[in-house]
């Protein structure tokens, strides 16, 4: 079974994205798929949405809690593909479910288009199969404080203790709405409540997401291109 998980923890995106982020993938995948969502707090989520709670008596917070999903039994079976909140689905993603199958996927992180053989990675859209990436939670949750102390957050983490597991996309298919679909020189102004950029984004042939890490985000940004698709 093919599943679609995100986290939301705390209040820095509301319900809307969650809803949003299930929206878009039912435009863009043919496969079928479960959609569930990590929270502490379920309101304002649509109803098909299925709530995994995160582990009882956990002190994780922000970035570090989507660890939790690498726990041994969640009460999901198969093919966990995960994507943040702050990104726009915008083609088919079929592909993410069927590339490098049984490998646990991860983007190359977007300082690549700095560094042309960059090899960091960044956790917004990850794919593995239940069961297999277990260590990433086990690991952490021995002791959680010393891992927060020493890092900056759960993708140095997953660096560190995944680095003979992990395998990156192809980088068209994921890109950096800023920093590759816009361009690094390229500004961006305020329009009341929303940030435009001065120029319509680049968008290839074969890229699918735009994840939008920094800001904007999708809510606040008034881009053509976001009205169009973050829906």
């Amino acid at each position: 079974m093919n599943h679609i998980v995100c986290v939301k923890w705390g209040n820095k995106y509301i319900s809307q994205y969650v809803n949003v982020l299930k929206s878009m993938i039912n435009r863009h995948t043919t496969l079928p798929f479960q959609f569930h969502c990590f929270t502490e707090d379920p309101k304002g989520l649509d109803a098909d949405i299925n709530v995994i709670p995160f582990p009882s008596g956990s002190h994780i917070k922000s970035w570090w809690s989507k660890l939790a999903m690498f726990q041994k039994d969640i009460g999901i079976k198969g093919t966990i593909l995960y994507l943040d909140l702050d990104v726009i689905v915008f083609r088919n993603i079929d592909e993410l479910f069927k590339y490098n199958p049984g490998k646990f996927m991860i983007i190359r992180d977007f300082n690549r288009c700095r560094v042309a053989d960059w090899k960091q990675s960044n956790s917004s859209i990850m794919r593995w199969e239940s069961g297999t990436m277990n260590y990433l939670w086990e690991k952490f949750n021995a002791d959680p404080n010393k891992a927060i102390g020493r890092m900056h957050g759960d993708q140095d983490w997953i660096m560190r203790c995944a680095g003979a597991d992990i395998n990156h996309w192809p980088d068209e298919w994921i890109r950096s709405y800023k920093w590759e679909m816009m361009g690094r020189k390229d500004t961006k102004i305020r329009k009341g409540a929303k940030h435009i950029f001065q120029h319509p984004p680049k968008i290839e042939e074969n890229t699918k997401i735009a994840v939008f890490h920094g800001e904007p985000k999708p809510f606040n940004c008034g881009d053509q291109f976001v009205i169009d698709n973050w829906k």
